[in-house]
């Protein structure tokens, strides 16, 4: 555990009590293990810095001990929280990217001696079986479920994209489905379209008025002047001319069938 006595020599002014002793050693088996200690609270304080060293004012609260860390590479953040209850300790910790957590127990007196917390060489019992604890605990199921998430879901990476392909202004090209094209006939040109429109008697592409002159059934000669007072001069209707009728087919000028 080196290291652990210096970090407690530092902190030994502010440790007035067995969960203090034990803070102090979890946090030197978080820091051994990739972290850095960032502050204390929930949230992010301006006066946060990474560190070996217990953050100021670690120890305010002597029932609720709430503590942050980051590992050293940048990739995880944890949240410990430590709760005191009768003669034991509850800890607590969050990893923020997962949202993994895992809790641990501890009887603080099987761990602390309260009567020599001003002797390093005295303060802690059983730290071995203590630092075995806390990394099973701890230290093991958080990083066991950030290496099965980082396995799940790796990092894929993709060749730098050419101009052609981030031009913002370019109309990607359509890619059918299938193999087979759609069975649809190409437009005759690029002014084809809406020729319906504008040929709606049908001369070249169909058209869009139904035409019962032009309908492929037999058929009865309609009287251009059906439903006038009087009938039309010679030629005012060519043969075969598509009309819309002034009345109802079938009736003369008079009112009367035609035969």
């Amino acid at each position: 555990m080196a290291g652990l006595e210096v970090l407690y020599e530092t902190a030994a002014p502010a440790i007035t009590c067995k969960q203090d002793a034990l803070i102090c050693f979890l946090h030197w088996e978080v820091v051994t293990h990739g972290y850095y200690g960032l502050g204390i609270g929930d949230q992010p304080g301006p006066n946060d810095k990474k560190s070996e060293l217990l953050p100021a004012g670690w120890n305010n609260n002597k029932d609720l001990y709430v503590l942050r860390y980051e590992s050293k590479d940048g990739s995880r953040k944890l949240l410990v929280k430590a709760v005191t209850v009768e003669s034991s300790m509850i800890l607590n910790v969050l990893e923020c990217g997962s949202q993994q957590v895992t809790d641990l127990t501890l009887k603080l007196d099987d761990y602390i001696d309260a009567e020599h917390l001003g002797d390093f060489h005295r303060t802690y019992k059983n730290s071995e079986e203590l630092r075995s604890r806390i990394v099973s605990g701890i230290i093991t199921p958080i990083h066991e479920q950030w290496e099965k998430a980082s396995v799940s879901s790796p990092h894929r990476e993709f060749p730098p994209a050419t101009a052609r392909e981030v031009d913002p202004l370019r109309i990607p090209p359509h890619h059918p489905h299938t193999s087979r094209q759609p069975p649809w006939c190409d437009p005759l040109g690029p002014f084809a379209v809406g020729g319906e429109d504008l040929d709606p008697f049908g001369r070249q592409r169909g058209g869009m008025i139904v035409d019962p002159l032009r309908s492929g059934f037999p058929r009865a000669l309609i009287d251009p002047s059906s439903g006038l007072p009087n009938r039309l001069p010679p030629g005012a209707v060519p043969p075969g001319a598509r009309f819309d009728p002034f009345g109802p087919i079938g009736t003369s000028p008079s009112g009367l069938m035609e035969p």
